[in-house]
């Protein structure tokens, strides 16, 4: 009985250079079966979620979500018990930019596609896919030689340690003290040392203090940058939590991860992503 062909899904937003990825990968990798070709990071989430595929190739920039928003939701969302997909990532950032990647151990491959690069990620994933490893988020970089294939869950260190090299590569943005919450007619000062945790609710975050709550308008992903990331951690996409409020970190029989927290009763989720920062708990 002959293995199933391996299936991959293309997500990038210009049709010209998914075209070109496609084209590529059925020269170098004919029995590749690509069962979609998605053109931004929404499609992206659904359709990787709906047809499980083998290999993820992920446009780093796209619109809607991001290739890393998209891969920091699939991890999030797959189910238990699946072997996650190899994920390569598509990008345009230069030589220098690559560091992270590299840093992080992420498989990457530049744009436009180079059929010599490229040749050396698919004998990777080939030799993945025959050893019968399972796909985390990440993978080797297209320029080191393989590592080995972590026996982690699905939210090993690298892909967290991957999106803060990313974010540490933006313009520096200058420390929060004090959060500004506007309260009727009024704007309410907030000390930083005094949020327990910052949850994102569409366009706005809600700012949880110990016996209160306040709404500021902008976005987790304009938040972060400014916030000492030794003092607030971010432990899910949509949540931030300030380290000194953690009491406990508890795993559920489904090995879930919860926190906790001193002197709030909510329970916070933590992403399999971020499970990392509590192994020592």
């Amino acid at each position: 009985m002959t293995n199933p062909s391996p299936r991959a899904l293309i997500a990038e937003d210009e049709p010209i250079l998914a075209a070109a990825l496609a084209h590529a990968l059925q020269r170098l990798w004919p029995e590749l079966d690509i069962v979609a070709t998605c053109p931004n990071g929404v499609e992206a989430l659904q359709q990787g979620l709906a047809l499980r595929p083998d290999i993820l190739f992920l446009d780093i920039k796209m619109p809607g979500k991001t290739g890393l928003e998209a891969a920091e939701e699939l991890a999030e969302q797959w189910p238990d018990g699946l072997p996650f997909p190899h994920i390569v990532f598509v990008t345009a950032y230069d030589e220098y930019a690559l560091a992270a990647f590299e840093h992080a151990a992420a498989d990457y491959v530049l744009k436009p596609v180079n059929d010599a690069r490229l040749g050396k990620t698919v004998e990777r994933l080939r030799q993945r896919l025959r050893d019968g490893s399972s796909g985390t988020a990440t993978a080797t970089t297209a320029t080191a030689p393989p590592a080995t294939p972590s026996a982690g869950p699905v939210g090993d260190a690298n892909m967290a340690r991957l999106l803060s090299q990313l974010q540490a590569m933006l313009p520096s943005a200058p420390r929060l003290h004090m959060i500004r919450a506007a309260v009727g007619n009024s704007v309410r000062m907030i000390a930083l040392a005094d949020v327990v945790y910052f949850e994102a609710l569409d366009k706005y975050i809600n700012v949880v203090c110990r016996d209160s709550e306040a709404l500021i308008r902008t976005s987790l992903k304009e938040l972060l940058p400014q916030l000492d990331p030794q003092q607030f951690w971010q432990i899910h996409r949509g949540t931030i939590v300030n380290a000194s409020a953690i009491a406990t970190a508890v795993r559920d029989d489904a090995g879930k991860l919860s926190l906790t927290l001193r002197q709030h009763p909510a329970q916070l989720r933590v992403s399999p992503l971020y499970a990392h920062l509590f192994r020592q708990m």
